[in-house]
């Protein structure tokens, strides 16, 4: 609903689109469980003053014998990208192909999904897309936690150790703006209290250039720091970017 008040401010015509892509999802992954609610969807849609909702299914998006996907050289082989290895060459398939169904002038995402925001602003570049993508801030619920359809997997019980990724954000910025520069110190405190909550299971902890993605030993310049973890069996994200 952010993402539709702030593309509502820009642009004269508001699209959403909504689509569970089967293209980024590996295997063993939760594609046929992942959280649907198209009625609930669409009903926001209108309280929000959308034009038009694009819904396609995946025989009308990928058809028969799709042979054409989208693949970046680098931004992909780091974070979400090294255990989920489809992952991004679907959401840039997907997202070309609906940018060209669509044919916007301004595109949003969410920075919650940095890795995505980044992945995707450099295919627009790369293609020539005359689109201008926009990157909105993370929306979380009153505790803290970073808003996701995932949360709705998470019980009573494991929501404090869902928190944990906040609270290690928090924790991490504060010692940032006291002068700490060794990111791998910040990360093993990170990793220490993420693990001190139950059924936590680090997938990564990274302090990277924003722009290229690659890991930095030492805090310079603005950074950002991403993480996945997986409380029980439900992977959940969330980063931040750090100005020292």
């Amino acid at each position: 609903m952010t993402l539709l008040r702030e593309g509502r401010k820009r642009a004269n015509e508001l699209v959403l689109s909504i689509f569970v892509n089967p293209a980024q999802f590996g295997p063993n992954e939760d594609f046929e469980t992942y959280p649907r609610n198209l009625d609930g969807d669409l009903s926001m849609a209108e309280k929000e003053g959308v034009d038009a909702v694009f819904t396609p299914t995946a025989r009308e998006l990928y058809g028969e014998n799709f042979q054409t996907y989208v693949n970046l050289e680098k931004l992909p082989h780091h974070l979400c990208g090294l255990s989920r290895p489809v992952f991004f060459r679907g959401v840039a398939t997907v997202v070309t192909k609906l940018f060209n169904i669509v044919k916007p002038h301004i595109a949003l995402f969410g920075q919650k999904d940095f890795q995505q925001l980044a992945v995707i602003r450099q295919m627009v570049r790369d293609l020539n897309f005359d689109i201008d993508i926009i990157g909105v801030a993370t929306v979380r619920e009153p505790d803290g936690l970073a808003m996701s359809s995932r949360n709705a997997y998470l019980s009573q019980d494991q929501r404090p150790s869902a928190l944990s990724l906040s609270k290690s954000l928090d924790n991490a910025e504060s010692v940032v703006k006291k002068g700490e520069t060794d990111a791998g110190k910040i990360i093993a405190h990170a990793s220490s209290l993420i693990l001190s909550y139950p059924e936590t299971e680090i997938d990564y902890i990274r302090i990277c250039d924003p722009d290229t993605l690659e890991d930095v030993s030492r805090i310079t310049g603005p950074v950002l720091m991403a993480l996945a973890v997986k409380v029980g069996t439900t992977r959940l994200i969330d980063n931040r970017v750090f100005h020292p």
